[in-house]
């Protein structure tokens, strides 16, 4: 019941401020130097923002970060720069339709289009023929299983994974369990056209929230990509993620995905482990790195 009234109070600020023309806020300085430090390249006629920072000498090592819903590559701003510390190029884009990527509209976003963004950003910065390490949250855990797929086809033009670090996505349908705003959007129904209205955020136009249905359709591409693949994998999980619940969500993904390693965070960690406990994220990607 809190849950339902807390829906309610997010659903009708918006309403109020669009209504009474309130502009949307300043970029707050972190924010703005994020968006400072990035850049834009064109996808389909649209601008995708990416940052892409070159770090450790010495190395070779890539890493590729994919970020969630319904955020953006600010997520992994507290693990930034340690990571250009370890990698030689560390690079994280705005989705379509997500951060300060463009919003086109209408439009119907899927998976496959934003698999598809990513190696051809990694095409236009002259990486698409080399090894990258995957790192993927929440929505981005689709993207990545949907370049593993396309990676482990041996498909001309896609990338060649080098290792996968999944982060709390809702990788099995069965186990997942969408937030009551989610829900509403991602049928489409009646009231879709009119929240997305309200809340005044444009990446809640129709179709963005279609990934859930898509994770469903797609289960067993998607799904068995994980269970097939003999890339390194990885999980690291906030136990407290009320979206992908414990334990039954880490149980399953042990049962299913026995080639991968598995990090469970403090009990107190949630949804966005990469945010709440930087160190503990950190301190387990690097000992998955490090070992193979």
């Amino acid at each position: 019941m809190k849950e339902w009234w807390l829906h309610v109070l997010l659903i009708c600020v918006p309403l109020l401020a669009v209504y009474l023309h309130i502009p949307p806020p300043q970029l707050s300085p972190a924010l703005q130097k994020w968006h400072n430090a990035g850049r834009l390249f064109t996808f389909r006629g649209s601008d995708i923002f990416y940052t892409d920072s070159h770090g450790a000498l010495g190395s070779s090592d890539i890493v590729v970060l994919l970020h969630g819903f319904p955020t953006s590559s600010y997520d992994w701003n507290k693990i930034w720069e340690p990571l250009t510390q370890h990698f030689n190029r560390v690079i994280a884009p705005d989705f379509l339709g997500f951060g300060f990527s463009d919003k086109p509209r209408p439009h119907k976003y899927s998976i496959f289009e934003q698999a598809s963004m990513v190696e051809a950003l990694l095409a236009h910065i002259g990486l698409a023929n080399q090894r990258v390490n995957l790192v993927s949250h929440d929505y981005g855990d689709t993207v990545a299983l949907e370049l593993l797929y396309r990676s482990d086809q041996n498909r001309t033009g896609h990338l060649t994974i080098n290792s996968l670090c999944l982060s709390n996505g809702g990788l099995f349908p069965e186990a997942h369990h969408p937030r009551l705003l989610q829900m509403l959007l991602k049928d489409s129904s009646f009231l879709a056209p009119v929240l997305m209205r309200l809340t005044n955020y444009k990446i809640f136009q129709k179709g963005v929230l279609q990934y859930i249905n898509q994770r469903l359709k797609h289960r067993d591409r998607w799904v068995g990509s994980l269970t097939s693949t003999f890339v390194p994998l990885h999980m690291i999980y906030g136990p407290l993620d009320p979206v992908n619940p414990h334990p039954r969500f880490i149980r399953l993904y042990q049962k299913l995905v026995q080639r991968s390693t598995v990090s469970v965070l403090d009990e107190h960690i949630s949804h966005y482990p990469q945010l709440e406990d930087p160190t503990g994220f950190l301190n387990s990607y690097f000992n998955f790195i490090h070992s193979f």
